[in-house]
């Protein structure tokens, strides 16, 4: 790597309260070891679970936490609940310095998940449930605030506030970053409102009837003119530049868990993003954020630091062991 990577472990800053504001969902999840993964008939048809954990995250939640690490200035809105799991979320944020005083809290079951992890592997399967409730409504988006800051995050949980916040973000002339992963009725009107679309994968095959990668992210360039990412897990990162397609290759590591993996990718993105480095720099930063996120349990809990990922990048390819 060159020896620019190792600039200031501080972003640039500027008057400007925020350097992130996030829109979007968190969670608690209950992560169950298990030695497989589950199937209809056979051995794994019926497993005991080696052991299991809490940890906190969620997309946008888990994206705002690795931000804050790499030491940029967060702000959460998305509503928590008035139950243990919504009491932990919250305070595990302002834990790790992300700011929660637009996150409503509602008289629900916050949103959680049960985590299947397979140990052999790190690969996971996520089974999850959210309240009709915990919904952001339209009035509760800090639209005041994105004047002071430098980038909207979103994420298709709660489409319609995502879609709102993108646009009025838009106005101002801030960049907006993405997590899609879904299909609705409202992806498209989500995708034209983001800067920087980054789809997991599969997604923008759905969105164009056009399986390979290149070919998908160029039928969507007619109506998007911006940089359009895709993540393929552990194959890294794909991305239309203009009209350079670019591959860039993820890192080897001993995945323990890949749970929130492409969320620490994109804070990694933002925080590129936001040093104003070129599109092959940012996927690379980004990749390597992710990777060294699935040598460890747990969204939250595999949020990197910065000098964990310069490590990474120094070492390049050669395989990350953690350290447990």
């Amino acid at each position: 790597m060159p020896d620019s990577t190792s600039q200031s472990l501080q972003p640039p800053r500027d008057a400007r309260a925020w350097d992130v504001i996030g829109v979007g969902a968190n969670s608690v999840d209950l992560v169950a070891f298990l030695p497989g993964f589950p199937e209809p008939a056979g051995f794994f048809s019926k497993m005991r679970i080696r052991r299991e954990l809490y940890c906190c995250g969620g997309q946008t939640a888990t994206t705002l936490a690795a931000c804050a690490a790499l030491g940029l200035r967060t702000k959460y809105a998305g509503a928590t609940g008035d139950d243990e799991n919504g009491r932990r979320i919250r305070a595990e944020l302002v834990r790790r310095g992300v700011d929660v005083e637009a996150a409503p809290i509602r008289q629900a079951p916050n949103q959680h998940a049960i985590i299947l992890l397979d140990e052999r592997t790190g690969e996971r399967t996520v089974l999850w449930d959210r309240d009709a409730r915990l919904g952001l409504e339209a009035a509760e988006i800090p639209l005041p605030a994105l004047g002071h800051a430098r980038l909207l995050h979103v994420d298709d949980v709660d489409q319609e506030a995502a879609i709102l916040a993108a646009e009025h973000a838009r106005t101002l002339g801030l960049p907006v970053t993405s997590d899609l992963d879904r299909m609705t009725e409202l992806t498209e009107r989500l995708v034209a409102a983001v800067t920087y679309p980054i789809f997991a994968e599969g997604l923008a095959g759905q969105l164009t009837g056009v399986a390979d990668h290149e070919r998908a992210l160029r039928k969507m360039r007619e109506r998007h003119d911006g940089l359009l990412c895709i993540t393929i897990g552990r194959e890294g990162a794909v991305a239309l530049d203009g009209d350079r397609f670019l591959h860039s290759p993820g890192f080897e590591v001993h995945a323990l868990d890949t749970t929130g993996s492409g969320d620490v990718f994109r804070a990694g993105f933002i925080y590129a993003l936001l040093q104003g480095w070129d599109a092959e720099r940012t996927l690379r930063f980004a990749n390597a954020a992710a990777a060294v996120s699935c040598t460890r349990i747990g969204a939250m809990d595999g949020v990197p630091a910065w000098n964990e990922i310069h490590e990474l990048l120094q070492r390049g390819h050669q395989t990350l062991i953690p350290d447990s």
